[in-house]
């Protein structure tokens, strides 16, 4: 595998190689010094260039920077989807290496480059042939940060979490586990994810970031709690997945307990008492039942 310096001077060796380039910068989790560093980081780079229909009329340019385990073009996709693209402006090569190394390639015009520099805050300049690059502070996490719940949103968080879990029942009790893993995951999970984020931030002072899609989560939450959320992942067997379900709920009231003291809310235990309730019953019902009161 490519090391981080060979992969710097092949980008940046590029760049000032082609007249077409005129400056180079990075974003993304290479720029954030919050990040764990690792060999799986993609390097994510911008070429700011004099044009964009050069580059993307002869795509043999790519393959100076590796052999091609795979490449996804998603302006291309999007296009041939009917979604309306100027390639003009910019376009995008996501890029995957046979070493392993990802480069996440998007080449923009000056105009393109002047309307998004300066609102990523994770942005590191590389390379600047004309001084045309705005000044921008040391890069920074910050707008990644959690934020502190209103009582709105907290409310609803939790009204979500207990209403779809009567979707999730009625789909195990039915076997249709398509529709209760998906109802799962993509609702009461979601919501239960969005709690536990609301928890770190508030036990950190809302001053760190959970990472996309709660990768963090291991991170910051105690092992207590961490492997109660691990408990949360539903198996293919109907009461391991009831298992899953429960656990779930209990982690649930716990995180949003605090949460609630935190931010001065209060936490509706009606509705928990209830579904738990609703829940119960549900598991323990015969297939052929006609109703559960």
């Amino acid at each position: 595998m490519r090391t981080e310096q060979e992969m710097f001077d092949l980008i940046l060796g590029v760049a000032k190689r082609d007249d077409r380039i005129r400056a180079v910068y990075m974003n993304g989790s290479r720029t954030n010094p919050n990040a764990p560093r690792d060999i799986f980081q993609d390097y994510d780079i911008v070429y700011v260039v004099t044009e964009t229909s050069s580059f993307i009329q002869d795509e043999s340019w790519i393959q100076v920077f590796g052999d091609l385990l795979m490449i996804q073009e998603p302006d291309k996709m999007d296009q041939a989807s009917g979604i309306p693209m100027n390639f003009d402006r910019s376009y995008t090569y996501l890029m995957l290496f046979t070493d392993g190394n990802r480069i996440d390639l998007h080449i923009e015009t000056h105009e393109s480059m002047l309307e998004g520099y300066v609102s990523d805050k994770l942005t590191v300049a590389l390379l600047d042939k004309d001084n045309c690059l705005p000044s921008i502070p040391a890069p920074t996490d910050e707008d990644y940060h959690v934020h502190k719940p209103t009582e709105v949103q907290f409310l609803n968080c939790c009204n979500e979490f207990w209403w779809c879990l009567q979707n999730v029942a009625k789909g195990i009790w039915r076997d249709e586990m398509p529709y209760a893993r998906s109802m799962y995951e993509h609702t009461s999970k979601a919501m239960l994810d969005r709690m536990v984020t609301w928890w770190v931030g508030s036990e950190h002072e809302f001053g760190v970031s959970t990472g996309k899609m709660g990768k963090y989560f291991k991170t910051y939450l105690p092992s207590p709690y961490w492997e109660k959320y691990e408990s949360t992942y539903a198996d293919r067997e109907h009461e391991k997945f009831w298992d899953a379900v429960f656990a779930a709920c209990e982690l649930f009231r716990m995180l949003a307990v605090e949460v609630a003291e935190d931010g001065g809310y209060t936490y509706i235990m009606r509705d928990d008492e209830n579904m738990l309730s609703y829940l119960r019953q549900v598991r323990g019902l015969p297939h052929d039942a006609i109703g559960i009161y």
